[in-house]
């Protein structure tokens, strides 16, 4: 990470809440969007909403990032892993903006939280860490939890479900290749997380330029505004983080990242009056509560370890 900026501690542990809180509005805006999009009216298809998603964020880091730290920014120690980083990120996006083809936006928010929890069960032989019971018995947990969320009688549609979870198996693979990363500037990472997308969308363009085509004289200006916008929320979203993480150690933010259920709850309802019942807020209490739980044990863990 970029050296942490100089201030109070209590400041800056405030400052650094408050702009992650901010990041997890602007990533449900981005999946609100991906979901409006995609709905029958406009009815824009998955290829193209990716690739004006990875196109914008392309464009604003490299506007944006380049002037400030010159060409050297896109230089990185580990392309290959910046590459796998990038080609998880475009599976996670494209699955996820699936899931909500079938799914209100606060339930598919909780099965993606399925992740961080699968990647601490697989460390011992994704990351070559030590085997714990603990992360497995949270990840058997928060698993539980979502089987609450999309149990029979849900109402919640069986594909809508299965893209989900495989949603949360893309983002445990992006997790892993961002530790992997680590050792670059995540200004840096925050470029080729929008170029390879990018990459890879314009490769395929010539499967799908017909749909660009068509949609090039159907949509009115606010509905382009939301289509554009999915690049800015989704660049907007990591550049908040980035700076969160400058001003506040991880694991006192932990906690807070399980704030976006409640703002992709809030814009579920407002958007689309979808609210989850009492039974799914158990299964969505469940899951963040293993997820906190088992984060303030690693938290202890590796404080007594540097002890």
């Amino acid at each position: 990470m970029p050296p942490p900026i100089a201030g109070t501690p209590a400041r800056q542990t405030l400052v650094g809440v408050l702009l992650l809180v901010a990041s997890m509005w602007a990533l449900s805006g981005l999946d609100a969007s991906g979901k409006y999009l995609m709905g029958p009216d406009p009815g824009v298809t998955l290829f193209v909403v990716c690739l004006v998603r990875y196109g914008v964020h392309t464009v604003l880091t490299m506007v944006t990032i380049i002037p400030a730290r010159g060409w050297k920014a896109l230089r990185c120690s580990r392309p290959q892993a910046q590459a796998a980083r990038g080609l998880s990120m475009l599976a996670a996006t494209m699955l996820f903006f699936t899931t909500l083809h079938y799914l209100p936006l606060s339930q598919a928010t909780s099965i993606n939280f399925l992740a961080p929890l699968i990647v601490l069960a697989i460390a011992p032989w994704a990351l070559k860490e030590p085997p714990f019971l603990s992360r497995w018995i949270a990840a058997g947990v928060g698993l539980l939890g979502v089987l609450v969320v999309v149990r029979p009688g849900s109402g919640l549609d069986p594909a809508g479900t299965l893209f989900g979870l495989l949603t949360a198996c893309a983002l445990a693979s992006q997790y892993i290749a961002s530790r992997r990363v680590a050792v670059d500037d995540p200004y840096t990472t925050l470029i080729w997380s929008g170029a390879v997308g990018s990459a890879v969308m314009v490769l395929t363009l010539p499967f799908y330029w017909h749909d660009l085509v068509l949609l090039s004289g159907r949509l009115s200006l606010p509905q382009w505004l939301v289509l554009l916008g999915t690049g800015f929320w989704g660049c907007l979203g990591h550049f908040l983080q980035i700076q969160a993480y400058r001003r506040t150690p991880a694991s006192l933010l932990a906690p807070f990242v399980y704030f976006q259920i409640v703002s992709a709850a809030a814009l579920g309802w407002l958007i689309w009056k979808q609210f989850p019942d009492l039974v799914s807020w158990l299964g969505i209490a469940i899951v963040c509560a293993s997820g906190i739980t088992i984060g303030l044990i690693e938290w202890r863990r590796s404080h007594a370890a540097r002890a």
